[in-house]
């Protein structure tokens, strides 16, 4: 794994277990939480434009679109 690649995955750990905490979930419990509402791909595909935002606004953004997809 390249160190892009492995930067990438921390971040996603890291938002992963951030949401869970704001979500009072297990890490896990967010894992797929965020699975199924497309949150985990859309942290892939901006990841270039994510990691540069404070964590608070990544993790209202994912919010908002687990709201989107849950109705």
């Amino acid at each position: 794994m390249s160190d892009a690649e492995s930067r990438k995955v921390d971040y996603v750990v890291m938002i992963i277990s951030e949401y869970a905490k704001s979500k009072g979930l297990s890490v896990k419990g967010a894992f797929f939480q965020l699975l199924g509402c497309g949150g985990i791909d859309a942290l892939d595909e901006f990841y270039d434009i994510e990691h540069t935002l404070p964590v608070s606004s990544t993790i209202e953004g994912l919010s908002d679109l687990y709201a989107r997809s849950a109705s």
